[in-house]
């Protein structure tokens, strides 16, 4: 992890994940409230988009854990919760780097909805990314109490104040989301905490930032697909040892990543590797994708015509200009540590096991 600690400052510029993630939640609500004409978007169309409702996961639609937290109401909704995003995240993900700060914030939004729909006794539809931003807040706390966050109390006071002033004063917020996201929050630090100092004797390396980052999106893509159809079929088929098999295989993937970066070049490889294995991700869920999109949204359905006559007629040709370009942001993007393997004699590897060595749990 990055060896300086949060300012004691009220407000933190934000980093590189908050921005990501405001970017696509701006994006995706955008795009419901176009398609509804105004500042606000109908209940029918997020439904079905993504929002959260009571049978979702009883119908096995676990999509919905993820998409209803890029879905907002109306445009209040959205800047509420996109102030407490950059407010609450740049103090996070300086602390803790953006692949932890991503899993934290999926994390919080996942088992906030699934706290959610435990709470729920009567039919209900939920959207936004409260739960994941409450779950933020969740986490800083959980730094502060083992004393690796250095901010006052007040931020604490504060924040939680106005979050709660906030809700009461609105009769249609879904406590069991807060609730639920803040507490998956403040229980995803703790846990990654552990898993920070259990690695001191299980990996030899420590990661670089952009690696983590690549893995923790491949880890979702894998997530996603073990609660797909496919997935579920896979897991079901070998009576409960098929996630004993994609724990195993994701374990045995680290592990190789952490033996190669010890070798010389081998940050270089990593990368090489990452990037091929980003392009067949992209390839791979943009043929999921058209099909899903095929059944859902049949032409004519819904205004979404022209796109999905664009892509799911085509996601040969779709899938495979998108892996490419997928290959070539990942290479792009990790260019300094291209360049710094390419460039190693040696050096890489050992340093990178030093730090592994000098800094032990979050």
């Amino acid at each position: 992890m990055p060896s300086y600690r949060a300012s004691p400052g009220f407000f933190e510029v934000p980093h590189a994940a908050v921005y990501a993630l405001m970017t696509v939640t701006v994006l995706a609500s955008g795009f419901c409230f176009i398609q509804a004409g105004g500042p606000a978007a109908p209940a029918e169309l997020l439904y079905r988009y993504g929002g959260m409702y009571a049978t979702a996961i009883a119908r096995h639609e676990y999509w919905r854990l993820i998409a209803y937290g890029f879905l907002h109401v109306n445009f209040i909704h959205l800047t509420m919760n996109m102030l407490c995003l950059v407010l609450w995240g740049g103090h996070l993900e300086r602390r803790v780097g953006p692949a932890y700060f991503l899993i934290i914030y999926l994390c919080a939004m996942v088992f906030g909805a699934v706290i959610g729909n435990g709470i729920h006794s009567t039919p209900y539809l939920t959207v936004g990314a409260s739960g994941a931003t409450s779950g933020i807040l969740g986490a800083l706390l959980c730094l502060w109490i083992l004393g690796k966050l250095d901010v006052r109390f007040d931020f604490f006071a504060i924040n939680i104040g106005l979050n709660i002033a906030f809700a009461l004063g609105n009769s249609r917020i879904d406590w069991g989301v807060h609730l639920g996201g803040f507490a998956a929050g403040l229980i995803a630090c703790a846990v990654l905490d552990l898993v920070e100092k259990a690695n001191a004797w299980v990996l030899r390396c420590k990661f670089p930032e952009a690696v983590k980052v690549n893995l923790t999106l491949l880890g979702c893509v894998v997530a996603l697909w073990t609660w797909s159809g496919q997935g579920q079929a896979f897991v079901a088929g070998t009576t409960g040892w098929g996630l004993i098999v994609v724990v195993v295989a994701c374990c045995a993937v680290v592990k190789t990543i952490d033996l190669a970066l010890s070798i010389k070049k081998g940050l270089a490889i990593v990368v090489a590797v990452l990037a091929g294995a980003n392009a067949a991700a992209v390839m791979l869920s943009g043929w999921a994708l058209a099909s899903f999109c095929s059944a859902r949204w049949p032409t004519g359905s819904v205004p979404l015509d022209n796109l999905l006559v664009t892509f799911c007629p085509n996601p040969v040709l779709i899938s495979g200009l998108a892996a490419i370009g997928a290959a070539a942001l990942t290479l792009w993007l990790c260019s300094k540590e291209i360049s710094r393997g390419m460039e190693d004699v040696g050096f890489v590897g050992a340093s990178l096991r030093a730090e592994r060595s000098r800094r032990h749990g979050l």
